[in-house]
């Protein structure tokens, strides 16, 4: 059972193999994104961020969720030595960790129902459980943020979460808080393979805002594996990426 919705500004489509999967549980998914979205837009003026962000809320009257993605904010900025920061011209905002930690919960609510083989795709953010309805790996495009339609690399995972963080498609979204004015445009676009979304998300934005240094952190995290294509459309790829690349069939 597949669908997509346009939920959070972007699409997002979920794909269920087992045989039980109904719209109900589906809706469940969907419930879920619409709940985050009313909680962390910083585009929704009612959102509980934007009330934070306008000294509305005081710290003791955070929700849970909340207070558990500030914490999270502030151990994933410690862990990249300051380069994931949500603090921008005074304004807080998180989306750099809450879109793949929202995409993993949503894949904990399906596991939490017994489902073990399925695909969720915010925006490009992916996290799959189990085997497509083929039995095999699920497969994962990388599009080539020079040419929106094409693909330049396949990749083949089961159990595991991909994120990519570029400016091709939103512009200079992300920033290095060292060099706060300086535009990024020597990496155009870096995907992450990680053991879940949500980190691959929270490390795949701290990576960019490294540029050229990022493929290097990502090498030097354990069970995480990137790819990288600067200005030049040249491409840099962690040592162990490649036993993801689905292997094209010689010609005939």
């Amino acid at each position: 059972m597949k669908q997509t919705r346009l939920l959070m500004g972007m699409p997002i489509t979920v794909e269920i193999v087992d045989s039980k999967a109904n719209e109900k549980y589906l809706n469940l998914v969907y419930d879920y994104f619409g709940y985050i979205d009313r909680k962390f837009s910083t585009y929704k003026d009612d959102s509980e961020i934007s009330k934070i962000n306008k000294k509305i809320l005081r710290e003791d009257e955070y929700s849970r969720d909340m207070q558990t993605i500030l914490k999270l904010c502030a151990q994933t900025k410690k862990e990249t030595n300051g380069y994931f920061d949500i603090l921008h011209n005074g304004i807080l905002d998180p989306s750099g960790l809450v879109k793949g930690w929202s995409i993993h919960k949503a894949a904990n609510l399906l596991k939490e129902n017994g489902f073990k083989n399925f695909y969720i795709d915010a925006g490009g953010d992916i996290e799959v459980s189990g085997k497509n309805k083929l039995g095999n790996p699920w497969s994962v495009g990388i599009r080539n943020p020079f040419q929106k339609d094409q693909i330049v690399k396949v990749i083949l995972i089961s159990n595991k979460g991909v994120a990519t963080s570029g400016t091709s498609i939103r512009g200079q979204h992300i920033y290095n808080p060292y060099k706060k004015d300086q535009d990024l445009n020597k990496i155009i676009s870096l995907t992450i393979i990680g053991p879940n979304v949500y980190e691959a998300d929270r490390f795949a934005t701290a990576a960019f805002a490294m540029q050229e240094e990022g493929i290097k952190f990502i090498e030097n995290l354990p069970d995480f594996e990137g790819y990288m294509i600067d200005i030049k459309g040249i491409a840099t790829y962690t040592s162990n990426f490649e036993k993801y690349i689905a292997q094209d069939k010689p010609e005939k």
